[in-house]
């Protein structure tokens, strides 16, 4: 299957390279790249980046099995990482993480059947002081309770 890199891929990844002192330095980026425009990366786009980087397949995926936030395989509409901090666990983390598995149907690494949730655990959120927390996509949750959390839910399609 022939993965090739959209022309607004490699726009953006040119914007990254010309911000570092060689092509490869860009590949975090280029990751994140690729994971925004398809949700996840590929096999056949790790190769392309690759490519496009100057690097070995080997080289990038070393790269991107290390950051927990890129995508090696596909993800749900909506990515929820839930906040398992000491601060999370003093304040409820194991009886949201308990009702957060059993309305959706799923644990860490899982995505819902019908391919709305990926759930995920991160190790902060940076709102200790809120805490628990989540964050759905790119909105973060905070003083969570089981009723919010089901509120917060019923708003994602």
């Amino acid at each position: 299957m022939n993965c090739l890199l959209t022309e607004q891929e490699k726009k953006e990844i040119e914007i990254e390279i010309q911000k570092v002192p060689q092509r490869r330095a860009a590949a975090s980026e280029a990751l994140k790249i690729v994971q925004k425009h398809r949700r996840w990366v590929s096999d056949e786009a790790l190769k392309d980046i690759a490519g496009f980087l100057d690097m070995t397949e080997d080289e990038l995926d070393s790269i991107s099995t290390f950051y927990s936030l890129i995508f090696r395989k596909p993800v749900g509409k909506h990515i929820i990482l839930i906040c398992d901090s000491v601060s999370c666990w003093i304040t409820g983390y194991e009886n949201l993480y308990s009702h957060l598995t059993g309305r959706l149907g799923i644990t860490f690494g899982q995505t819902t059947t019908d391919g709305l949730f990926t759930l995920l655990p991160i190790a902060c959120l940076g709102a200790c002081d809120k805490a628990p927390a989540m964050m759905i996509d790119d909105t973060l949750y905070v003083n969570l309770d089981t009723a919010k959390i089901d509120s917060i839910l019923d708003g994602y399609k």
